[in-house]
Parts: structure tokens; C-alpha cells; sequence
């Protein structure tokens, strides 16, 4: 029924066997019939024996677990190199501002018309300078009249005092009462107050003459005029007073910024103060060409923002400094330390762990957990469990599996001259961490 070895077999089986029974004792090519039916035996024997190796093969080949081994991986190639080890030194960063060493409104101590501005604007200035002229003819005119009031009371005190001592040559004979004495010795009292009141009154009358002469209370930058020739000012030397122009004195020049909890706390623990060394830069320069030291520090920290305002005083003999520009500073707080660098790009991130890949003796890879610090000419600083014996592996990290072996290839780390960002970030007492190679 179905075209199988076993019905093939069948059906030729049963053509001989009919044409055995035509003729059972005809011999077939001259071989006895019973040779014929042993040999067809041992013939389905040995196609059955077959059939089942045939099927043990195949659920051999299928069960679970018997597929055929595949091609073993080829093993990775990577680069491996020892860290870089130098003497570094570390420094803390923060961004600031440049503020004048002194300030000064320039306003009127008396009222009056301006007469003449005697500066550029925008000039330096040295102290003692003059800066404005007041009209002083109404001054001068109320400090002859305090002379004048000097010289009454001078001749009034001669003339009681040469009463006096008339009374006092009477006295002797009686000729003079005690109440007309002590008239006289008060009248004298009396002149003499009221010349030392007409001496102070010229005094002043003689400051507000000095006063219409405005000059230049100290040495430094001046600003432009508020007020031209010819106008009226008000004085007095207070806040309502007319603002003439502002000076600033810009050498020394201050570096003002603002240092983090951590910063104070560290500080004082390594007895950082006045005097500490800093170095600064400008937006557009690469490297750190101003030299200042550390020369205040507030009192307490901000509550609201947790920081504490710092001052740092910085030499600008060419007044090319100015105020309200940004500038970044570096503190060296730790001194020189050795550490070691390798290039950022080996650096793997698992999780909140920092790890390097490193290759045994034998080829295996293995883990090191890191903590990052700086970046020192295009190297990361790194402390942690890193070695400097460790072969790190610096390029085929992508390939390389912990606990897997791997071929390595010798490589080398190697300063590069980094390109530090020229432009400051964040706020103003933002700070971040920097280092670099130790002369």
C-alpha cells in the first residue's frame, strides 16, 4: 500500500512465493529452493537491522542538546598600555569677577554753578587732582564778611579788657563797686567767646571757599562727567548731593568670588589664608598670566545659596585690568602629589561605578573600579584601585568581556597638550576641580 523497503520487499516476496507453488520442485537457476527461502531470510534480516540504526541515528541527531558544535570565536585583539604616573599639582577652580580696591563718588560738598571740568574722560587721575570748579564768588564774599565780624569782636574783647583793668587800679581806693568789677571781667569773657565763635565762622566760610575747587580724593580711573560747565549742583557731601563723576582705583586690583561649604571646610583644615598663592586667567587667554594672593575671606557663609564670599588681590601696574570683568581662578589646595593619567576614552561606566579594564598575565580581563578626578593635558587623573604595573586596555574595549581572555598588543599613553575652554561657566561661585604637571 505504501511504496516503503518493506512492501517493495513484500511484494517481490510474494512473486516468488507464487511462482514457488507453481512449481515447488523446480529449481531456480540451478540453486534448491530451500538455498532460495534462507537467503531471502537472511536478506529482510539484515534491512531490518538497518532500518533501526537508520532510526536511532536520526533521534540521535534531533534530541535536544546533540546539534553540531559551532566554529569557535577567534579571540580579541586589544591594546594595552601601564598608566602614566607624574607628579601632579591640584588645584580648585572658580569663576569671578574683578571688582575695583576702592570706589569713590565724586559729589559737592557746597551748592553752586559749575565754572570748569579740568579731565578727560576716562583719564587716570592722580589724588589731589582738579576735577571741578564751583563759582566761589558767594563763598568768598561770606568769608570776608566772618573776617570782618573777626575783626569787630577783636576790637570790642581790646576795649573790655582795657576796662577792666581801669576798674581793677580803683579797686585799691574803693573808688569802684565789687558789681561794676565782675560787669567788666564778664564783658571780657563774653569778647573772647565771641571772637573764638567769629574765628570758626571764617574757618568754614573758608572750607566752603576750599570747597569750590572739587579735586580727586584718591588715584585711579575716572569715569566720564555727569555734569557740564554751566550748570547748577547741589552739595551738602551727601547722598543727595549731585553725582559729578566716579573713581576707581584699579591697582591693586580685587578678584572677588565665592567658595563652596566643602572649599571653607577644606581651608581651614590645611590652614589655607591670607596670603595663599592664586592664578588667574581671562576669557580669552589660555593660560593663567595673573598672579594675585588670597586677602579675605567673610565671616560666615550664605544661608540661601551655602557658599561664603572670598577676595583675592591681584598687581595691575598697567591698568589693563578693569572692573566687571569675568575671570577664572585656580587654588592650589592639596600641594604636588604623584598621580596616575589615562586617556578619558578607556574609562567604561557601569552604573554609578567608574571602571578601567585591565589584561593579566594570563590574558584574562579584569575590572578595576576608579573615582575620577581632573583632566592634565588631555589625561584623566585617576585614584582607586589601579596599579601602576596594570596593563590597561586603551583601544578595543568594545571587545573585551571580565573574566573572558583576550590577545594583547603593547601600546603607550602619551601627554597631549590639551586646549583648556576659554569661556567660564555657571554662576559665580561655581567651582570645579583641575590639575597639572608638576615642574
Amino acid at each position: 500500500m505504501f511504496d516503503t523497503p518493506f512492501d517493495r520487499y513484500q511484494d517481490r516476496s510474494d512473486q516468488i512465493d507464487i511462482a514457488d507453488e507453481s512449481d515447488v520442485s523446480a529449481p531456480l537457476n540451478g540453486t534448491p529452493a530451500e538455498d532460495t527461502s534462507a537467503h531471502s531470510g537472511k536478506r529482510r534480516w539484515v534491512i531490518a537491522i538497518a532500518l533501526v540504526l537508520a532510526l536511532l541515528a536520526s533521534w540521535w541527531l534531533l534530541m535536544p542538546g546533540a546539534s553540531p558544535s559551532q566554529a569557535a570565536m577567534p579571540v580579541p585583539v586589544v591594546t594595552v598600555a601601564n598608566p602614566l604616573q607624574r607628579d601632579v599639582t591640584k588645584w580648585d577652580e572658580f569663576v569671578g569677577r574683578f571688582e575695583a580696591s576702592k570706589s569713590v563718588d565724586v559729589r559737592p560738598q557746597v551748592s553752586g554753578r559749575i565754572t570748569r571740568v579740568h579731565f578727560t574722560d576716562g583719564q587716570y587721575v592722580q589724588a589731589g587732582a582738579t576735577l571741578f570748579t564751583i563759582d566761589s564768588s558767594t563763598y568768598r564774599a561770606a568769608l570776608a564778611q566772618a573776617q570782618a565780624q573777626v575783626a569787630q569782636v577783636q576790637s570790642a574783647l581790646m576795649l573790655s579788657k582795657e576796662n577792666f583793668a581801669r576798674a581793677q587800679r580803683l579797686i585799691a581806693d574803693d573808688a569802684v563797686a565789687a558789681t561794676e568789677i565782675d560787669r567788666l571781667q564778664a564783658e571780657v569773657r563774653t569778647n573772647q567767646a565771641g571772637l573764638t565763635a567769629a574765628r570758626a565762622l571764617v574757618r568754614a566760610r573758608s572750607l566752603d571757599v576750599g570747597y569750590t575747587t572739587i579735586r580727586a580724593p584718591m588715584s585711579g580711573r575716572i569715569s566720564d562727567r555727569r555734569i557740564d560747565a554751566g550748570n547748577l549742583v547741589s552739595g551738602g557731601g551727601g547722598a543727595e548731593a549731585t553725582l559729578l563723576t566716579t573713581i576707581n582705583a584699579v591697582d591693586p586690583i580685587y578678584f572677588e568670588f565665592a567658595g563652596s561649604e566643602a572649599l571653607f571646610l577644606k581651608s581651614r583644615r590645611e590652614e589655607m589664608g591670607k596670603g595663599t598663592q592664586v592664578e588667574i586667567r581671562l576669557q580669552d587667554e589660555t593660560d593663567y598670566q595673573w598672579h594675585g594672593t588670597l586677602d579675605f575671606t567673610d565671616n560666615g557663609l550664605d544661608p540661601d545659596s551655602g557658599t561664603i564670599r572670598a577676595r583675592a588681590v591681584v598687581r595691575n601696574p598697567d591698568d589693563f585690568l578693569a572692573p566687571g570683568l569675568f575671570g577664572r581662578m585656580r587654588l592650589a589646595t592639596t600641594g604636588t602629589h604623584q598621580a596616575l593619567l589615562v586617556p578619558d576614552e578607556a574609562v567604561t561606566t557601569d552604573q554609578t561605578r567608574k571602571l578601567l579594564l585591565v589584561v593579566e598575565k594570563d590574558g584574562t580581563v579584569r575590572e578595576r573600579t576608579v573615582k575620577l578626578g581632573p583632566i592634565v593635558d588631555g589625561l584623566r587623573v585617576v585614584e582607586g584601585e589601579l596599579k601602576p604595573s596594570d596593563r590597561i586596555i586603551i583601544k578595543g574595549i568594545q571587545m573585551a568581556v571580565p573574566g573572558q581572555k583576550v590577545r594583547a598588543e603593547a601600546g603607550k599613553i602619551s601627554l597631549a597638550a590639551a586646549e583648556p575652554s576659554t569661556q567660564p561657566s555657571g554662576p559665580v561661585f561655581s567651582r570645579a576641580s583641575s590639575a597639572t604637571i608638576a615642574n
